[in-house]
């Protein structure tokens, strides 16, 4: 009888063990595909690496491997065209995710930052890369950079796209397309982001530059426009707020009004699926605005569950979701790093029986087991990392 096919319990660790070497072996195809001379060849290894990340925890793996995969994400955001552009800048973020805070995500970052920029600011790039560029550089700042200053350098350069959006000073609005558009929204978003990390001195700085000037933006053409400005608007008042709780907005009373004809909007212009998709966030909105509100929501994952309570935290589960997707449950149980970020603790190690017991699928008992294997490995080097050392008193 061939060795998967056996049913008693060796056998079965077997089967699993050899599953998780042809898994391996696949991975390492896509990893060396990323060079190949095809495009098409390393559009499909790229795809293969970032549905693996988006949907397992593979730190031992990809640690081991972690500047030849940067080298090839370097290789096709220099080489590519905009479609493998965004599947690298994409893989990039998935791969600081995957390796979490640390001077090996710092390491990642430095070495691609500066193609990013350069990326983000060229005009005459491919705007699907641009797009792609300006959503992946706020996730790994938020991971990877370890300098406030820095961060707030990639915010003023996310800030010199989307104020090319604002309405002029005459009050008359900029014609902009749906692919600016996107770039400007995404750019507005990874700076929304950003924000959850500011100083209060920056924060205080960005209320007296910007707060009078996004509620332009919710006059946009662009349904995703508005609601990214509404869902940041919403945010910069949280944030006053938890510096000053008798913090009030001068033109408040214009704001609320513009948000209400939002939340009620009739234009029949748009379509139906808009209109009720701008609704719904623009209640929430108007209720942030006026009343300092928000609307709790419970997430479950395995045996737990998360409640997102503010905007901020609403801006980063967003961030990390449109990465990892499908995958986000699984992360939020066993990704140490987004486990911190939402103050979740260590990933719950639940022995066999009382998974079987719960009945978890498949994938999230290999991703328990992921977990145990690396919370071990960690605590055998733990006295080898020179990160252990790093801010520690």
């Amino acid at each position: 009888m061939p060795r998967s096919k056996k049913r008693n319990s060796r056998g079965g660790e077997t089967a699993e063990d050899a599953a998780q070497e042809d898994f391996q072996y696949k991975l390492k195809g896509f990893i060396d595909s990323t060079v190949d001379k095809s495009a098409k060849t390393r559009q499909g290894a790229l795809d293969g690496l970032r549905t693996a990340m988006a949907t397992r925890i593979l730190y031992e793996f990809i640690s081991e491997r972690r500047m030849t995969i940067t080298d090839s994400i370097e290789r096709c955001l220099k080489k590519g065209k905009g479609e493998e552009q965004s599947a690298a800048a994409s893989l990039a973020c998935l791969l600081c995710i995957q390796l979490g805070s640390g001077i090996e995500s710092e390491e990642v970052l430095k070495t691609l930052k500066p193609l990013f920029m350069s990326i983000l600011a060229d005009t005459s790039a491919n705007v699907q890369a641009r797009q792609a560029v300006a959503k992946t550089l706020g996730l790994c700042t938020l991971v990877a950079e370890d300098d406030i200053l820095d961060v707030h350098a990639t915010m003023e350069s996310f800030e010199r796209l989307f104020v090319h959006s604002y309405a002029r000073g005459d009050g008359s609005r900029p014609a902009i397309g749906p692919q600016v558009s996107a770039l400007h929204t995404n750019a507005l978003l990874s700076w929304a982001l950003l924000l959850t990390i500011c100083t209060a001195s920056q924060i205080r700085e960005v209320l007296r530059k910007h707060l009078p000037r996004l509620p332009s933006l919710l006059e946009s053409e662009h349904v995703s426009m508005r609601i990214a400005a509404g869902e940041t608007i919403s945010l910069l008042f949280e944030l006053a707020r938890d510096m000053d709780a008798e913090f009030e907005f001068e033109d408040g009373e214009v704001l609320c009004d513009k948000l209400s004809a939002l939340a009620t909007d009739c234009n029949k212009h748009r379509t139906k699926v808009d209109k009720r998709k701008q609704r719904s966030v623009f209640r929430d909105v108007l209720r942030a605005v006026e009343e300092g509100d928000f609307q709790s929501e419970s997430i479950r994952f395995g045996t737990e569950r998360m409640i997102v309570d503010s905007w901020s935290r609403k801006r980063m589960y967003d961030a990390f979701r449109e990465f990892v997707g499908a995958g986000m449950n699984y992360h939020l149980q066993a990704n140490e790093f987004i486990r911190d970020v939402f103050e979740l603790g260590p990933p719950m190690l639940v022995d066999s029986a009382t998974l079987k017991a719960m009945k978890i699928s498949r994938l999230e008992r290999h991703l328990y087991n992921s977990a145990a294997f690396k919370a071990r490995t960690k605590a055998r080097n733990k006295f080898r990392d020179k990160r252990v050392d790093v801010g520690e008193f």
